[in-house]
């Protein structure tokens, strides 16, 4: 295929996966109360009387675009990730092809389990945060500002959950093999917690674990998977 038959290519796949990102944030729409009430439930845990507002006319309306829109692209992560698929396929081969659709209902498996372990964690950093104002402060949040906390905070450990996926493939094309992957074991856990310190926004200590425990615990059961899944 020539490039302008590739790049027409791409563009059909990220069309198909725009419509699909469309009819996911229809449907999140459908449901953002519910969707506002599981954000906000952490936070609300820790201070029950405590109300989110909002400061200017038009920022609820914005508040319940936006949600919908990451509940969309999430719901719609599945078609996102099988169009990628699609457009890649072409250049592999039938061995590797197996592989693909294994991997990518792995992939929406590791991203639902890092939103469940991101959700877990929201409450306790947040937590661990407001205790550094001890009596004397008193937390005082705008919607806009904790939900755009709490969405990126779940997203982060949503996509760090996916990378062993990114690994295997790597191992499937020949390009590492498990015992490279032994032997960086210390330099990938170090990348691990610099990677977890950047992403997370709480930069509380307590969330970086969180995040980086289970994500060296994944590379443990990569390195597995690589080596008795491929070797057989």
């Amino acid at each position: 295929m020539p490039l302008m038959g590739h790049l027409g290519e791409l563009r059909n796949r990220l069309v198909k996966s725009l419509i699909a990102v469309g009819v996911g944030t229809i449907i999140a729409f459908t449901f953002n109360e519910q969707i506002l009430d599981f954000l906000v439930e952490p936070y609300r845990t820790i201070h029950p009387e405590a109300q989110l507002a909002f400061f200017r006319p038009t920022e609820a309306f914005s508040l319940v675009m936006r949600i919908s829109l990451w509940g969309g692209t999430i719901l719609a992560s599945p078609v996102i990730f099988y169009q990628l698929w699609r457009f890649v396929a072409p250049a592999l081969t039938r061995r590797e092809k197996r592989w693909i659709l294994p991997l990518i209902a792995v992939l929406v498996l590791l991203l639902g389990a890092g939103l469940a372990v991101g959700y877990w964690s929201l409450g306790r950093g947040l937590n661990f945060l407001f205790d550094f104002g001890g009596d004397s402060l008193v937390p005082i949040i705008g919607a806009d500002e904790y939900l755009r906390f709490a969405m990126r905070f779940l997203l982060a450990f949503g996509v760090s959950f996916c990378f062993p996926v990114f690994v295997f493939a790597a191992a499937a094309a020949h390009v590492v093999d498990s015992a490279g992957l032994r032997r960086a074991r210390r330099w990938t856990a170090l990348i691990i917690l610099v990677t977890a310190a950047v992403i997370t926004p709480t930069g509380d200590p307590l969330t970086l674990l969180l995040l980086a425990g289970p994500m060296y615990v994944l590379y443990e059961i990569t390195i597995l998977a690589v080596r008795f899944l491929l070797r057989r």
